[in-house]
C-alpha cells in the first residue's frame, strides 16, 4: 500500500517541480503581482493571522542589540519561566543578574483585553554561501501572531502596553547605582568606558520608616515624591520639563544624606553625586547632564561650599599673571619648592548652573531629581532656589519627641508609653540636639547593655548638653558685657580726648586775640 502511495507521489512532485520553473522562467512579473494577491487571499481565508518580527540586531549601529527586542525579552521572561519548556539565561546589562526567556523555536501565549496573542522565539538559518557573519536573516527574532481582525488592538495598543511594562520590569530589577562624576587631569575629565561618571552598586539602607522625622511631614514628602513619579503626562500636558527639584537644609547631623538615600530606595532611582568644584566650566557641566539617565536623583550637597556662584568673581592681577606662565617654568617652580601644581579653578558660573537645573538642557532624559543640601540656606542666591527651580523646600531640624520615638524603636524597639520618654520629652523641649547625637546615644555598646541603659545614657547625655549650653550661655552674655564696657570706656576716652583738644584750641585763641 505505501509503495503505492510513494509512486503516485513521485510524479505528482516531479511535475509541480517542472510547472514551478516554468512560472519562474517564462510567467511575466506583471501577472506574478496579480497572481500573488489571489493566492494571499486564498492562504488568508484558510489562515487568518498575521505576523510581526521583532529583530534581535540592529541592521545599524555595529550591529547593536535592538532596545525593543529586550525589551520584549523582559516582559516575556514572565511568562517564559511558567510555559516554555526549554529556557535560556542571559545576562543582564549589569552583570549581576539573569533574565531567564524561551529557547529558540519555542512559543508561549499571551492575552491582552480578552484577546490571545502567540510569541514564537526563532532563528533563520545562516546562507553558507555568504561570508558576512551578521547578516539579517542570522538575526534571533521574535514573532507576534495574532488574528488579523484584532490588528488595531494589537498595533495601536497591545505593542505600546508590551514595551511600557517590558521597561518597568527592567527598572524595578536593574541594579541601581551610585554616581559620581570623573576628574582628569588638570581640571578636565577622562572617559571611562566612554561615560563621564564612575559607579558604584547602590546598597543604602535608608527607607522614610528609618527616618527620624515628624510622620505628618514624612508622608507628605511621600506623596509628593509618589506623585511626580506618576506625573508624565500632566508634565507634558502643563509644559514643563519632568523633573523636581528639593532643597533640604538644616544644621549639620540633622539627616540630608539619609533622606536623599530614602528617596532613592523610595523611587528606585539612580543617584548621580555631582562635585560642582570638579567641573571644569559651563560646557563640561551640560555634558555631565547629557550623560545621565532618566529615574535618577542629580545631588549637589553643600552647595553652598562648592563654588562662589555670585556671578562675578573677582580676580587678582597677580593670581592672573601667575596662571599665564609657561608650562616649563611651572614645572621648573614645582620640583624647587617640592610642591604640588595648583589646579584649576572651576569656571561654572550662577548662571551656568541655573540653565543646568531650568534651562532648555534639563528637559533632556526626563524624570529627575534635582536636590540641593546646604547647612546654610541664608548664604544661597535667591534666583538659585526661588519656586520652580527648586520647587519644594524641606527644613530637617533638631530632634524633637516625634522624631525621637522613631529612633527609639529603629534602635531599641522600644514603642510608646515608656518610664523614661516624659523626661526625654521634656529634655528634648530644652535643647538643641541633633537626631546623630540622638542616634549614638541610643546605640547599645556592648551586648549587656539593654534598653532602659541606653536611655538613661541619653537621658544623662542630654542633662549634660543643657548644662554645658547654660554655661556657654552665660559666657557669651559675659563677652557680651564685657565687650560693651569696652565700647563705652573708649566712647568716654575719645569724648575726653576732644575735649582736652577744645580747651587747647580756646585758650590758644586767647592768647592770639590778646597778643
Amino acid at each position: 500500500m505505501m509503495q503505492d502511495v510513494w509512486t503516485q507521489l513521485g510524479p505528482t512532485i516531479a511535475a509541480i517541480m517542472f510547472i514551478w520553473t516554468m512560472y519562474q522562467n517564462y510567467f511575466p512579473h506583471e501577472l506574478r503581482g496579480h497572481i500573488r494577491k489571489y493566492t494571499d487571499k486564498l492562504v488568508s481565508y484558510f489562515y487568518p493571522y498575521m505576523h510581526i518580527i521583532f529583530y534581535e540586531l540592529e541592521t545599524e549601529g555595529w550591529f547593536e542589540r535592538s532596545k525593543a527586542y529586550v525589551t520584549i525579552e523582559r516582559y516575556l521572561s514572565k511568562n517564559s519561566s511558567t510555559q516554555a519548556k526549554r529556557l535560556k539565561a542571559n545576562a543582564a546589562k549589569n552583570g549581576q543578574s539573569l533574565v531567564l526567556t524561551m529557547d529558540d523555536h519555542e512559543e508561549i501565549t499571551d492575552e491582552y483585553k480578552g484577546k490571545k496573542v502567540w510569541w514564537i522565539s526563532s532563528q533563520k538559518p545562516a546562507n553558507r554561501q555568504t561570508i558576512s557573519l551578521y547578516r539579517e536573516d542570522e538575526k534571533r527574532y521574535f514573532k507576534l501572531k495574532f488574528h488579523k481582525k484584532n490588528r488595531d488592538l494589537i498595533t495601536n495598543s497591545y505593542l505600546k502596553y508590551v514595551l511600557d511594562e517590558g521597561k518597568a520590569i527592567s527598572v524595578k530589577e536593574r541594579q541601581r547605582k551610585l554616581y559620581t562624576n570623573n576628574k582628569g587631569d588638570g581640571g578636565g575629565y577622562r572617559y571611562r568606558g566612554g561615560r563621564m561618571w564612575s559607579g558604584v552598586v547602590f546598597e543604602h539602607p535608608s527607607t522614610f520608616d528609618t527616618l527620624a522625622m515628624d510622620p505628618k511631614k514624612k508622608q507628605e514628602i511621600i506623596d509628593d515624591l509618589e506623585t511626580f513619579s506618576k506625573s508624565k503626562d500632566y508634565y507634558a500636558k502643563i509644559g514643563k520639563a519632568w523633573k523636581r527639584g528639593f532643597l533640604l537644609y538644616g544644621p549639620p547631623g540633622t539627616g540630608k544624606s539619609s533622606m536623599i538615600a530614602a528617596m532613592a530606595n523610595l523611587l528606585k532611582y539612580d543617584i548621580y553625586d555631582l562635585e560642582l568644584t570638579s567641573v571644569k566650566d559651563n560646557t563640561e557641566l551640560r555634558k555631565l547632564l547629557i550623560d545621565t539617565t532618566g529615574k535618577s536623583i542629580i545631588v549637589i550637597e553643600d552647595i553652598d561650599c562648592s563654588l562662589d556662584l555670585t556671578g562675578q568673581r573677582e580676580k587678582n592681577k597677580k593670581k592672573k599673571e601667575d596662571k599665564d606662565k609657561n608650562e616649563e617654568d611651572a614645572v621648573k617652580e614645582k620640583m624647587k619648592k617640592g610642591g604640588e601644581e595648583k589646579e584649576k579653578q572651576s569656571e561654572v558660573t550662577l548662571s551656568g548652573l541655573l540653565n543646568f537645573i531650568d534651562g532648555l538642557w534639563s528637559a533632556i532624559g526626563g524624570e529627575r531629581l534635582i536636590i540641593f543640601t546646604t547647612n546654610y540656606v541664608e548664604k544661597l542666591d535667591p534666583a538659585l532656589i526661588r519656586r520652580g527651580r527648586m520647587d519644594k523646600h524641606i527644613v530637617l531640624s533638631y530632634c524633637c519627641f516625634e522624631s525621637f520615638k522613631v529612633l527609639a524603636h529603629n534602635y531599641l524597639d522600644v514603642v510608646e508609653p515608656h518610664v523614661h520618654f516624659p523626661e526625654i520629652r521634656r529634655l528634648l523641649e530644652e535643647n538643641n540636639t541633633t537626631p546623630a547625637d540622638i542616634a549614638e546615644n541610643l546605640m547599645p555598646k556592648s551586648s549587656k547593655e539593654n534598653a532602659d541603659t541606653c536611655l538613661e545614657r541619653l537621658i544623662k547625655a542630654l542633662e549634660i548638653a543643657k548644662e554645658e549650653a547654660k554655661l556657654k550661655a552665660e559666657e557669651e552674655e559675659r563677652a557680651k558685657a564685657a565687650e560693651k564696657d569696652r565700647e563705652e570706656k573708649k566712647k568716654v576716652k575719645n569724648a575726653d580726648g576732644v575735649n582736652e583738644k577744645d580747651n587747647g584750641v580756646k585758650e590758644n585763641g586767647d592768647v592770639i586775640s590778646k597778643g
